[in-house]
């Protein structure tokens, strides 16, 4: 199901200088931010938690997710040149899965890994927060990248539709509207961190069962989807 070839093409394609750029302003900057409000607050835990839980979870892990989910497989099928790897004896699942594998390695060094330089810097782990939210955007990376991956399969404009996603949903809509959260991926990581601080400071509208259950439906789904569109955009190109 892993392919070294493409999984080696694909990190190519991600991490090249203008993509590695922009992957790496947003935890630049959530270092930065961190640093400057330890400076002026101190070690406090529920500046921590709001600084982690809006920056980091809310805007930083889903934007990294829609630059390494869509960029994975869009601009192959954007320029043709998914048409060389679909020739080779290949399967279309293991292609996806190979490609899911990259986008979710580097959406999680890009994000999870920042996160918990964050939080040391914020307040040193106390209650557990560095590493509560560090658990939540590992989970968050690895349904972020499948949802990401199917757009970029099956839309030209996957860009576009994943920030909407990422920018409005989950950050505006998420946060806001109570019905909305409960279908919201910040949501479900943030159970899961939930589990892992206890008390109140890290908090879920979602129970960590529920959360469970739809995070790992949501990955396999998208993933098993992307798999079958690619096979249908094979077909397509024979005929």
């Amino acid at each position: 199901m892993y392919d070294p070839t493409v999984a080696r093409l694909t990190y190519r394609a991600l991490l090249g200088r203008r993509r590695a750029l922009v992957l790496g302003a947003l935890p630049l900057l959530l270092i930065v931010i961190s640093v400057a409000v330890r400076g002026l607050t101190g070690a406090d835990d529920q500046t921590a938690s709001d600084v982690l839980g809006g920056l980091a979870l809310a805007t930083m892990v889903p934007i990294i997710g829609v630059i390494a989910g869509t960029g994975a497989i869009g601009p192959e099928i954007d320029d043709g040149s998914v048409v060389y790897l679909l020739s080779k004896p290949l399967k279309r699942p293991t292609i996806i899965f190979t490609k899911l594998i990259v986008a979710i390695a580097v959406t999680m060094v890009f994000s999870a890994l920042p996160t918990l330089i964050a939080g040391l810097i914020l307040n040193g782990n106390g209650q557990q927060i560095a590493v509560a939210y560090t658990v939540a955007a590992l989970v968050a990376s690895i349904a972020y990248a499948a949802l990401f991956l199917l757009l970029g399969t099956v839309s030209r404009h996957a860009v576009v539709f994943g920030l909407v996603y990422a920018l409005v949903w989950e950050a505006l809509f998420g946060s806001l509207v109570p019905g909305a959260r409960t279908l919201s991926v910040q949501q479900w990581s943030l159970a899961v961190a939930h589990k892992v601080a206890g008390g109140q400071l890290v908090t879920s509208d979602v129970g960590l069962t529920t959360a469970t259950v739809l995070l790992v439906a949501v990955t396999v789904l998208a993933t098993w989807y992307a798999g079958q569109k690619l096979r249908s955009l094979t077909l397509a190109g024979e005929e």
